[in-house]
């Protein structure tokens, strides 16, 4: 793999997706060149990196041609559709979404646990969901001292693990409490406010 590789940001203008942007920047990521990549309604908006404006562009079959690593977060559903378009094109995808995390084909990889499945990898590479990374990280010296054989957990999720979406229904929901109206109802099924 290139040591400057070509990186694209699948779900570029979705909170996982602009903070993705955020963290390549921030930890200097050696990337020669960003291509950002989201749905038609996103087409023309601009994110900062290194100081300069990107374009986002619209998320095609063909956009991942010259593109060596793809980072996915718009959700399983674009994740099944687009994956293997970028692996065909000769991208290795960094999938955020579910849509691999129990394919036995594609490791799931937490970087401080399992880097070396990495060098499995067919094209795609999975990573748990937050909570489930987190957790691994804090019992995972456990496990090396002790074996643990079963664990069992309950978790709280936050709404920004939904989206953009769901955090403005979130903000709208606090609103209309703190007014004295009913709570309204869209992205989720019950009032989260």
């Amino acid at each position: 793999m290139n040591r400057n590789p070509h990186v694209a940001v699948v779900g570029a203008t979705g909170a996982v997706g602009v903070e993705m942007v955020r963290t390549l920047e921030q930890r200097s990521f050696p990337a020669s060149r960003l291509t950002l990549l989201a749905s038609a309604r996103s087409v023309g908006r601009k994110l900062k990196f290194r100081g300069e404006d990107i374009p986002v562009r619209e998320l095609t079959k063909d956009s991942f041609k010259g593109i060596d690593i793809a980072l996915f977060s718009a959700g399983a559903g674009i994740s099944k559709e687009f994956a293997s378009a970028a692996v065909r094109a000769g991208c290795v995808v960094v999938d955020n979404s579910s849509a691999y995390r129990m394919d036995d084909a594609v490791p799931l990889v937490i970087p401080e646990i399992n880097a070396a499945d990495v060098k499995g990898h067919r094209g795609i590479i999975a990573n748990p969901n937050c909570t489930t990374a987190i957790t691994l990280m804090a019992l995972y010296p456990l496990h090396r001292a002790f074996g643990c054989r079963r664990i069992f957990a309950s978790s709280y999720q936050a709404v920004s693990g939904a989206g953009a979406k769901a955090m403005s229904e979130l903000k709208r929901q606090v609103e209309e409490i703190v007014s004295g109206k009913p709570a309204t109802k869209e992205t989720f099924p019950y009032q989260i406010a």
